[in-house]
Formats: C-alpha cells, structure tokens, sequence
C-alpha cells in the first residue's frame, strides 16, 4: 500500500502542477498573439492637462500655459473670471480637431488665481504687459485672440494697447467692458468679498452648469470645470479668499471701455441666445465697438456655455477656416462651405461635430 504524501511533497506536487499550468497557459496565449495585430506602445507621453511654466517679469513672476506643437499657429486663450492658465483644458474634449487644425493654445494667468500671487495694485495694462512678455518669451510675433466670458475686458484692452499682436480676435459669451456699469458696481468691498466669498468656498457651485447645458455631455468636463475652480482659489494656501476675485470685479466697473478702432485684425462674436450671465443686448456692444464689421455668429440652442458647445465653429475661424461650417450628416463630421453647409442642415444635418448628435444635442 502507498503511503500518502506528506504535505511538503503534496505542496511541491501542487506548485509544479500549477507552473505546468502556467507554462501551458502562457503557449496558448503566445499563439493568441502571433493572431493578433503587431502591439504598438507609444514613443511620447500624452499630456494630463496643459502644461505650465513661468518667467519673470516686470518684478513679478508670470505663469502661463502652452499647449500645442511650437510650429503651430499660436492662439492666446482668455479665460472666464476667476480660471487659471490651466483653464484652455477644458476645451481639449475637441483636442484631435485642434491638434489637426495645428493651433496651438497659450494661456496667461491673471492677477491673484492658481499659480500666480495677488497684487491690489496690478490692472488691465499690467496684463496687457504679461502677455506681451510671455509672446516676447516663446518668439510669437502675433497670435489669435480667444476670450471667454470674464476674459472679454482683457481682450478688449489688450487689443487696443497691442493690435498689431493680434491676427483675429473671437469673443465668445464675452463680458464686453462697454455700456452700463455692472448693477454691483455700486456695492462696497466687503459686501462683495461676503458674496464672492461664499461662491469660491465650493468650487462646485462656482462652476455649476444648468442641468440641461451641453457641457454635461462631454465625459469629465464638470470635473475638470471644478478642479481649475480650486485650483483658482485654494492651490496656493489661499483658503478660499475673495480678495482676487473682488478685484477684478472691480475691474469690470471700468468706465468707458478702450478704444478699440487701431484693430485691423477680423473680429468673430459667438452669442448663446439663452444667455443670463452676458446676455445677448450686452454682447452686441461688440459690433458698435469693434471697427469694420465683425462676423455675429448667434445660436439658439446655447446660454452661457456657447463657447463649449461651439468650440468646433471657433476652433475652425481661428486656423483661416471661417467660411466653411462642420456639420454632422448622419454619423460622419463633415466641414463644408457655406452654401453646401446651408443645404446640409436644410436637409437634416445638424451643426458641429457628429459627437454632440450621439450626445443628443
């Protein structure tokens, strides 16, 4: 009779029968792959957020974004009130279609957010300086313009101090610095450093959409939305201090805005209809502003969230394409010009790309 083995031999017999079996498992899995296509692992990391840098200027340290190839046709990106540098990334759910369309994106931060020290007496022309500077520092003799909501007054004045810097300026849902003084113009600093203080201390409530915006379709947008909303406000020790904030609402009081008639450079409005922040009575200050006759491009289906869903429409008038139109022709994003565009929507199609449709938008 055989003797039953003794748990030292029951466990080598069990570790070979399992290395046997990883040898056996490992073959079939080699011949798997041989049937496979070749693998391909990448030669470059891909970027987790536009990346930022700094120099030193005027006495003070610049921050700033740069995303984009160095050969790519350089746009600087103005943010909504209270974003950082880091901002232009909630733009890059369209990254392919700007990496294709070759713009390159710089953006540079504002007085007292994220990365960049608060300074009461800094103003638009100290801005108008840094991005000056900053262009000066990446060997960018000119650049289109891209504002956002907030970002409106500072476009506004760096076009007048510096138009020959600009070769096209696009406005989208942007705060125009003209007409009348904002109704909280009139409020003291600490009545709005109340205000704005409860705002910035959940940076969620500071960048909360509707929940019926476009936005909430894009995979990760409201996450990032929050994110840059802390970054803004918290990255530096800052607690949640309105003082930046309050500042540049002040900014906004500015009475009348610059002149902005040396600007040879074309100009684009882009106005959601449903707009409550920057309604659309105050974005046509635009036109009797800019000189010679700026494209007004109006869209029913947004509010203040145009620039977002539209991103495709501003993507193409930055690279030179402003005569032709994306649009979404059953499943496939086709750009056409304007009278086939024209015709395509008449016949079904929808504007923008075929992912906002899938969306169903």
């Amino acid at each position: 009779m055989k003797k039953a083995p003794t748990a030292a031999v029951a466990l080598a017999l069990s570790v070979a029968a399992v290395a046997g079996g990883i040898g056996f498992t490992a073959g079939a899995s080699r011949a798997e792959a041989d049937r496979k296509p070749h693998p391909v692992v990448q030669n470059d990391f891909d970027p987790l957020g536009p990346p930022m840098h700094q120099l030193r200027h005027a006495g003070r340290t610049v921050h700033y974004s740069d995303t984009g190839e160095k050969d790519g046709t350089p746009v600087v990106f103005m943010g909504g009130t209270g974003t950082t540098a880091r901002a232009s990334g909630m733009t890059e759910f369209l990254r392919t279609t700007r990496q294709k369309l070759g713009l390159r994106l710089i953006s540079v931060e504002r007085n007292g957010f994220g990365d960049t020290e608060y300074d009461p007496e800094l103003g638009f022309r100290d801005y108008t300086a840094d991005v000056r500077a900053v262009l000066d520092e990446l060997g960018v003799r000119k650049a289109a313009v891209v504002a956002i909501s907030g970002g409106g007054p500072y476009a506004a004045h760096f076009a007048a101090a510096a138009p020959e810097r600009i070769s096209s300026l696009h406005l989208a849902a942007a705060l125009p610095p003209y007409g009348d003084r904002p109704a909280y113009c009139g409020k003291s600093d600490k009545e709005l450093e109340e205000y704005f203080g409860e705002q910035i201390r959940d940076p969620r409530a500071w960048w909360a959409f509707p929940e019926d915006s476009p936005v909430r379709d894009i995979p990760g947008f409201t996450d990032t939305a929050e994110e840059d909303g802390a970054r803004s406000f918290y990255l530096r020790g800052q607690k949640g201090d309105p003082s930046a904030q309050v500042h540049e609402q002040r900014l906004y009081c500015d009475r009348p805005g610059p002149d902005l008639s040396g600007l040879k450079a074309p100009a684009f409005v882009y106005t959601g209809e449903k707009d409550t922040t920057v309604p659309p009575a105050a974005q046509a200050r635009w036109k009797a502003e800019l000189p010679g006759s700026p494209t007004v491009r109006g869209y029913g289906d947004s509010g203040h969230d145009v620039q977002y869903r539209h991103w495709d429409r501003i993507l193409l008038d930055m690279a030179g394409y402003a005569d032709r139109t994306a649009v979404c022709t059953g499943r496939t994003t086709r750009v056409l010009p304007g009278k086939e565009a024209e015709r395509a929507l008449r016949k079904g199609a929808t504007e923008g790309s075929c992912a906002w449709r899938r969306a169903g938008r």
